[in-house]
């Protein structure tokens, strides 16, 4: 089992979801975008691939070039058949390689926050099964349109699409479920992150965060698990 796993900041890898597929044997092919890594030219010999967060928007092609080139990459595997997940960032360019419209929101979504589940998350592989809403970590700003086909499994009062899917392999989730304490101690030493967290929360901000999040780590990590291994069920 072959894993692409697209990554755009050092501080940002899959987490969980990393240990979900190391379990099931995975071979894990790291993408480093914002370090100047090269995408694949094709998708040959890739069984699956993972996209995740960063700082940056789906629509700063100009700032970073490679931003188009992954949402085609993108497009590709989901018109091939190839199984996908997006997280955050990873959503989003879900979202706009299908076509729809990513844009900045009202507020920043930003805190330890409720997802609620759809109707058609009852009839979902992934998400049904869960007593929602669930707790999440939201730490972001944009939002997105759903793509032509797409289903939705997952909203909040804040912004309303939070999850979706396209056929039977393709998801996407803005909220994080894959975030370990070590990676919570890595955003606490990354300037960009503190001053972001602070402009939302004020003063004293980030460590506000990810006291939260630390307070319901367990149970957001283990919904991280189950909804990702549902996910590598359906084509493992």
């Amino acid at each position: 089992m072959r894993v692409l796993v697209l990554q755009h900041i050092a501080c940002e890898p899959p987490g969980v979801f990393e240990d979900v597929l190391l379990e099931r044997g995975a071979t894990l092919v790291r993408v480093e975008l914002d370090e100047g890594d090269r995408l694949p030219a094709n998708l040959d010999g890739v069984d699956a691939v993972v996209a995740m967060g960063g700082p940056m928007s789906v629509n700063d092609e100009a700032e970073h070039p490679w931003l188009a080139a992954e949402k085609e990459l993108i497009a590709a595997a989901v018109r091939g058949g190839v199984p996908f997940w997006g997280s955050c960032l990873g959503v989003q360019l879900l979202a706009s390689a299908l076509g729809a419209e990513v844009r900045k929101g009202s507020v920043p979504e930003v805190g330890v926050l409720p997802v609620h589940a759809t109707a058609a998350a009852a009839n979902d592989p992934v998400f049904s099964g869960l007593a929602w809403p669930r707790p999440t970590l939201q730490w972001h700003q944009d939002t997105f349109d759903l793509p032509e086909g797409a289903v939705l499994l997952a909203t909040s009062p804040a912004y309303p699409h939070q999850a979706f899917r396209v056929g039977d392999l393709a998801y996407g989730v803005q909220f994080h479920l894959e975030i370990d304490e070590a990676m919570a101690d890595e955003w606490a030493t990354v300037p960009a992150y503190v001053a972001s967290a602070d402009a939302t929360l004020g003063s004293g901000g980030l460590d506000r965060l990810l006291g939260d999040f630390r307070a319901g780590m367990e149970q957001m990590q283990d919904d991280g698990r189950t909804l990702f291994s549902r996910w590598v069920d359906l084509w493992a």
